[in-house]
């Protein structure tokens, strides 16, 4: 009986390492082999699929043509270029003669690609840096001084470009890298081999897509260390589940308060953990606090319309919430295109004289999306039909392309910083409450994706009075006459400040304007014990125009907004009542908040 040979040693490792090290080549080959396979099933099931989805190619071939039409700038901006390595070559070698030197160029501020002290202090992985800063800079300059194209071509060709100019960046390579080097080294090369494993459990997971995983996703579980607050489902229909939570004071507020969040994302968001839950939060300024759990759609949902979302939406859930309270009238709040939703449903309501929101905020929610920030660049006729596309196939829009959408907007951040950690590295993903709920992504139902896209993105539609119709009563957003307390991110980059404000000279009513400091996320989810920000309020008796007129006259204030709003909204909600128990009310409890629809998940 022969035996199975031993393995062959590896050069300069141990006996032990080469075992490891052999039998996790083992298993990159064979799941990699399996890889293949499957990728091969599917193209032969599917068809290829097209080169140029995105039909970027014609985009960049009409800018190459004007950019080629004025030869004299493009060889100008050349020499410059080169002038620019020549002071840097002449500065590198002063440097490596001992000369102090200043840097040509420096990262721009918060820029954490570049933090490893190495960048700095190491001569060629200072030049390299700097030589991909000076290249980068006149790259993304050239391409914005280009005449005879339209704003909106431009806005693309600049987004793209920069995507092309971080992909490229020396951090993103093992070689220009010195922390992976550094790393490559003193682990022998396993960590490009834990990496490429990271790398096929990422392609298994995605069933052949790259699905970058940003955090531990079994670290975390919804309804065990995320989404915790105590409370009940009261309601249920086929697009959402309502959850009223337990309340945390003694008495509460008559008016009950509604939340109305986004369904490109779960509603956790504002229930992450007890140090930073809106929710929670809420329930203990003595709130009767209600939520919209908005159902994960599968392809029989695929036909789901807008109109649906309003009525089994917040419709539906005006109607359960008196049920369950006895009170007809609530406050509202619509985070991101939940408030889009609701200033529709607000709208719908007024023209039908039906009064049950006696007031209304808004989380960083556009209305009027002439100028919706980067996120316009996906928006055009050839990139729409490719979505529509898309989703014609299972009915629905997965919920890791539009993760992928948002990703790039941040794109050192959201994916290149994991690529380097993750596959270069060879680490593995940080739990994080935070990315967790990021990648923990829902899907699109067709008929209503392409609705909104195409309604509000594209054409702009819900500004035009009559322009968006809901069971065929034309919409007016001047109709909203409630008072209305709208927040926007300083930092925002899915609903830019300036695209949020322009509500205020929409809405009839009283609109208190607040603009917090940071993003679409942190921007909303900044508890006052945290001390984190800031926020600025103008006391002026109307909003001026434009938010820069706003910005002149106003005063910048320390840490959250939430105590400013609670003040707002305390005022309007009526005397205190005995708090309300879920479920022993008028509607009897269905399950545990957070219930089961938030549960659905798409990918882990």
């Amino acid at each position: 009986m022969s035996e199975t040979p031993a393995p062959t040693a590896i050069p300069g490792l141990s006996a032990a390492e080469s075992e490891r090290m052999q039998a996790a080549l083992k298993d990159i080959a064979e799941r990699s082999q399996k890889l293949l396979k499957e990728f091969a099933e599917r193209y032969q099931a599917n068809g290829p699929q097209p080169a140029d989805p995105m039909h970027l190619t014609r985009t960049f071939m009409d800018f190459t043509a004007k950019m080629l039409a004025d030869p004299n700038r493009l060889v100008q901006a050349q020499v410059e270029l080169w002038q620019q390595y020549m002071k840097l070559w002449q500065a590198t070698a002063q440097r490596m003669m001992g000369q102090p030197v200043e840097p040509l160029v420096e990262p721009a501020k918060g820029d954490k690609r570049f933090a490893d002290p190495a960048w700095k202090d190491e001569v060629v992985f200072d030049y390299l840096k700097q030589s991909y800063l000076l290249t980068a800079r006149w790259l993304q300059g050239t391409v914005k001084r280009v005449e005879g194209i339209d704003d909106k071509t431009a806005q693309k060709i600049d987004f793209y470009t920069r995507q092309f100019v971080d992909a490229l960046s020396p951090s993103n390579f093992v070689l220009t890298n010195p922390q992976v080097l550094k790393a490559t080294v003193e682990s022998k090369g396993e960590n490009l081999v834990k990496g490429l494993q990271n790398l096929l459990t990422d392609l298994e997971r995605g069933k052949g897509q790259l699905a970058i995983r940003q955090t531990d996703m079994t670290a975390f579980k919804v309804g065990e260390n995320v989404a915790t607050s105590p409370g009940k489902v009261v309601y249920q229909n086929r697009v959402m589940q309502l959850l009223q939570y337990a309340p945390a004071t003694a008495e509460v507020y008559t008016m009950p308060l509604l939340i109305v969040p986004p369904w490109i994302n779960k509603f956790y968001i504002l229930d992450l953990k007890p140090e930073n839950s809106f929710i929670k939060w809420a329930t203990e300024q003595g709130y009767t606090v209600f939520v919209i759990s908005w159902v994960n759609p599968d392809e029989q949902l695929s036909k789901l319309s807008f109109e649906d979302y309003i009525k089994l939406g917040p419709l539906a859930a005006l109607d359960a919430i008196e049920k369950a309270t006895g009170e007809r009238r609530v406050s509202a709040i619509g985070y991101c295109i939940g408030g889009t939703l609701m200033a529709t449903t607000l709208a719908y309501m007024a023209a039908r004289g039906d009064e049950r929101i006696a007031d209304c905020t808004f989380f960083t929610a556009q209305v009027d999306f002439t100028e919706p920030g980067e996120l316009g660049v996906f928006i055009d006729e050839d990139q729409l039909a490719s979505v529509e596309a898309l989703m014609s196939k299972k009915g629905y829009l997965e919920g890791s392309d539009m993760a992928t959408t948002f990703n790039m907007l941040r794109a050192n951040d959201l994916i290149w910083s994991f690529v380097v950690n993750n596959y270069l590295m060879g680490k593995d993903a940080f739990p994080f409450d935070l990315l967790f709920w990021n990648a923990d992504a829902t899907r699109m139902p067709a008929a209503m994706h392409s609705y909104y896209l195409r309604n509000m993105y594209q054409k702009n539609l819900l500004v035009q009075p009559g322009g968006v119709v809901v069971d065929n009563v034309p919409i007016d957003l001047r109709k909203i006459s409630i008072p209305v307390y709208l927040q926007a991110g300083k930092e925002d980059h899915i609903a830019p400040a300036k695209s949020v404000y322009k509500a205020t000279q929409l809405f009839s009513g009283p609109v208190r304007f607040m603009l917090a400091g940071s993003g679409h996320i942190a921007g909303v989810v900044n508890p006052p014990r945290n001390k984190k920000y800031q926020h600025w309020l103008n006391e002026t008796a109307t909003n001026p125009p434009t938010l820069d007129d706003w910005k002149a006259g106003a005063r910048e204030f320390p840490g959250s907004w939430w105590n400013d709003w609670d003040n707002w909204l305390s005022a309007k909600s009526g005397p205190k009542v005995a708090a309300r128990v879920p479920g022993e009310g008028g509607l009897p409890a269905l399950e545990d908040a957070p219930g089961s629809y938030v549960k659905v998940r798409t990918i882990d």
